[in-house]
């Protein structure tokens, strides 16, 4: 059972008045004739849950790959932790510095163990000291209760393993914010639910997450709200409760109707 994190109503009166996170103005964005993402509207706040579903080809996980400019969006304006992409390389970079991306694959790199998966970029982008790099990456990883596989490579490593070390990669940079791209789409079943209670000890900490996942008991207890995409557009968003006992749209009722059997 996944842990209920759920705010009360104070708190939830409280994340309005947070800073904001993400906000994407009439965003649009095409491959070719496609128009995969249709003036698009998001605000996210600080520390705020966000959890993005809808059947395939519906634009979630392009909308999460324009919010860190790993698809550009063509159209609409994306603003991230304060700064507004685009073209500009420096601006992209400074955004990819404050954003953790997690992806349905694993992408680690095989031929480095765990630990120097985990120090590269802190190294290399934050100019870390390696030692400092090397000590924070043996904290994350026993934050995500795999200390013991840090000498080892990724090739040892079960799915659900190497899933949680692609977190800690993404975590030692220290992000605002956190972006998962169907993160347990990969893995077995039985692998799925170490994935989410790493998740879930992320949301309990206030970790700003936007989240594209079929995985809806993890929707229901963590997200602060529930949107629902089709056809490149949001068509729902509300709080769990009320996307899931009292959906809206005709189109929310259908998916959840076939999801939820």
């Amino acid at each position: 059972m996944i842990k209920d994190v759920s705010n009360a109503p104070a708190l939830r009166e409280e994340s309005e008045q947070r800073p904001v996170a993400v906000e994407l103005i009439g965003v649009n964005k095409w491959f070719g004739k496609f128009h995969v993402l249709r003036d698009v509207n998001l605000c996210v706040t600080s520390g705020e849950r966000i959890v993005i579903c809808g059947p395939s080809g519906s634009g979630k996980s392009t909308l999460i790959r324009c919010i860190n400019a790993l698809e550009e969006h063509e159209q609409g304006r994306v603003i991230v932790a304060g700064v507004e992409l685009s073209q500009d390389l420096k601006r992209i970079d400074e955004v990819r510095r404050e954003t953790g991306m997690v992806f349905q694959q694993f992408n680690l790199f095989p031929h480095l163990t765990i630990l120097e998966n985990c120090t590269l970029a802190p190294i290399w982008v934050r100019r870390r000291p390696a030692r400092e790099a090397e000590d924070l990456a043996r904290q994350i990883l026993a934050k995500v209760k795999i200390p013991e596989q840090a000498d080892k490579y990724p090739g040892q490593l079960s799915g659900g393993q190497q899933q949680r070390v692609a977190i800690a990669r993404a975590l030692c940079m220290q992000p605002k914010i956190m972006l998962f791209d169907e993160p347990t789409s990969a893995l077995d079943p039985e692998m799925v639910k170490e994935v989410l209670d790493t998740m879930v000890e992320l949301a309990m900490e206030g970790m700003t997450m936007l989240v594209v996942t079929h995985e809806m008991g993890f929707a229901r207890q963590v997200a602060d709200r529930v949107v629902f995409m089709d056809e490149g557009q949001i068509v729902e968003m509300a709080a769990p409760d009320r996307f899931f006992d009292n959906p809206q749209h005709e189109r929310t009722k259908q998916f959840l109707g076939q999801i939820l059997r």
